[in-house]
């Protein structure tokens, strides 16, 4: 009991000493100190690469994907049927459309995109392939387009039911009971 009175009085002056202000600085070494961190403080770099908050970006010459549609219902399959899509769309913009990446919600979907950049007026892709094994239920599985366009994200969807194959169905006996 005396250890840990001994241990906690010495533990509580030593916090006491070492948190005590101990700025003994008079005035005029304080003004220095204020001088010398200004005169020190880095200068603002003009980057061609970094928009200023106070000037908006303009976006009447940026591309624009443009889909027929971004959703797809692919209906009622069986587990384990692989169900594949093509998303067509068009840069209705003024300059060249560039894919950046396509990337999926889950593992069980894989996109494919066109590579190369899309003219102005001209068609480009994203097929998406979505395997169903391990996956029955309703599923929706989505691909996330990224693009020099604005917006610089879009979307697509996929969905669907997935009937579970290990279900066993009513054969010429009757309905099969299950435990």
């Amino acid at each position: 009991m005396k250890k840990n009175f001994l241990l906690a009085l010495a533990l509580g002056t030593a916090m006491t000493v070492t948190s005590c202000d101990q700025n003994n600085t008079t005035a005029s070494e304080a003004t220095t100190a204020e001088t010398t961190a200004t005169a020190d403080q880095p200068q603002a770099v003009d980057n061609p690469n970094v928009v200023p908050t106070s000037q908006e970006t303009s976006t009447e010459n940026m591309a624009v994907m443009s889909f027929a549609t971004t959703e797809y219902d692919f209906g009622t399959i069986k587990e384990g049927e692989v169900v594949e899509h093509t998303f067509k769309f068009t840069n209705t913009g003024k300059s060249p459309l560039v894919i950046e990446s396509a990337s999926a919600s889950c593992g069980c979907t894989a996109p494919d995109w066109t590579k190369t950049p899309v003219a102005p007026g001209e068609e480009g892709e994203v097929k998406v392939r979505f395997d169903s094994r391990n996956k029955p239920g309703q599923q929706s599985p989505t691909v996330t387009v990224r693009a020099n366009t604005e917006p610089n994200i879009v979307r697509v969807f996929m969905k669907g039911n997935v009937v579970s194959s290990s279900i066993p169905t009513a054969g010429a006996d009757g309905p099969v009971k299950l435990n």
